[in-house]
């Protein structure tokens, strides 16, 4: 079963570079991008929803139902910011930020496991001390003549992996109702509903490769998803999330240096692989 999270990770890291080699583009505007990719997901789901179609009766209760579209409107704010971010950083600064979502999510589970049942089993207090090592870790790794170097983009990524983390925790709570799949494409459907009412894209500017990298990316995600919301409801969220996060980064790090021919600077090589020690220590206590 372990190995199906570790094919999660490499998608993972396949899908961030070749968004970032669609985003790098002048002629690409992450809003349209944003949409757009959603809705090549929604379009990609489709066909295989006969196969893979489940929703509970559940999943139609209000409280549900205000919990489904609160995930959609954290998960819509969450790509634009990371996106935002993506288009300016390089990979090598983006990726310790994005370690942080791993981290916030074990964070937000731990915390809500002393107040919700369905949480219950995610309750570990040595956990919440290896979480502050690593946000200690991640302010170091950005002090530049003993200032922060925290611009907008930095930001922006720190705000959209925790709103991911936020909304990866409370998807738990309604993952029972529908099958992987299901939840998945009424999530990116309503997010893309509310992104074109918003933002009116536009797809002229788009080039041709950058349409085939979109597709490309989308099956990814799909295939990533659905990986991570068997693994919450099978394996829990810890285990899933550190699984996920103990290769992703080594992975977009090496192919940000292969693919992109980004300089990794020994001051994030050492973060990552800090943040990414206490991820091996906190599966290990697990």
């Amino acid at each position: 079963m372990i190995y199906i999270p570790i094919l999660g990770a490499f998608l993972e890291a396949t899908g961030m570079i070749l968004e970032k080699k669609t985003l790098r583009k002048k002629n690409i505007n992450y809003k349209n991008y944003t949409i757009y990719s959603f809705f090549a997901i929604v379009i990609a789901m489709i066909p295989f929803l006969f196969f893979f179609w489940r929703l509970d009766v559940e999943a139609f209760q209000l409280k549900n139902v205000l919990i489904f579209f609160a995930i959609a409107i954290i998960a819509l704010m969450a790509n634009l910011l990371i996106f935002y971010s993506l288009k300016r950083e390089t990979l090598s600064e983006f990726e310790p930020i994005v370690l942080m979502q791993p981290l916030f999510t074990i964070l937000i589970a731990f915390i809500l496991s002393f107040f919700i049942s369905a949480y219950s089993n995610e309750n570990n207090p040595l956990i919440l001390v290896l979480a502050l090592i690593a946000c200690i870790t991640l302010i170091a790794s950005h002090i530049k003549k003993h200032h922060l170097v925290y611009d907008k983009y930095i930001i922006a990524a720190l705000l959209g992996g925790f709103l991911f983390a936020v909304e990866l925790v409370i998807s738990k709570m309604i993952l029972p109702y529908y099958s992987s799949w299901t939840f998945y494409f009424l999530r990116c459907v309503v997010i893309l509903i509310i992104a074109s009412l918003i933002f009116k894209p536009s797809f002229k500017k788009i080039d041709r490769q950058s349409h085939y990298l979109t597709w490309i990316v989308s099956l990814i995600w799909i295939v990533y998803r659905a990986i991570l919301y068997w693994g919450y409801s099978s394996l829990g969220i810890i285990y899933t999330t550190m699984v996920l996060s103990l290769l992703s980064p080594v992975l977009v790090f090496i192919f940000a240096r292969i693919f992109l021919k980004e300089k990794l600077t020994l001051k994030y090589i050492i973060s990552a692989v800090i943040i990414i020690s206490c991820v091996v220590i906190a599966v290990l206590l697990k």
